[in-house]
């Protein structure tokens, strides 16, 4: 059996409760697009070589957070009405 709750309060919540919102999130880089020439890359080779490599040493999970995310949130209804007010959180 599934069990729902609020992933912000913890209020306990059943699957069709209508007091029971999801809230997706997706977090990328906004780099734009890269234009690369053959000249480019011939004249970049070792700098390419070395972020290969620099690469394959990485965490992945430390790479993915550097690029894209995506998340999942089941919260009831009251912290539903706080994250509309306050998307981002309290102002630190």
């Amino acid at each position: 059996m599934i069990r729902y709750e609020c992933d912000k309060c913890g209020r306990n919540m059943g699957p069709n409760d209508a007091q029971r919102f999801i809230v997706k999130m997706e977090v990328f880089a906004a780099a734009g697009h890269l234009d690369l020439d053959a000249e480019a890359a011939t004249h970049d080779e070792s700098s390419l070589a070395n972020v290969i490599e620099s690469l394959k040493k990485a965490d992945p999970d430390e790479i993915e957070d550097q690029t894209y995310r995506a998340f999942r949130f089941d919260i009831c209804d009251a912290c539903r009405r706080i994250l509309l007010d306050r998307p981002l959180g309290p102002v630190p």
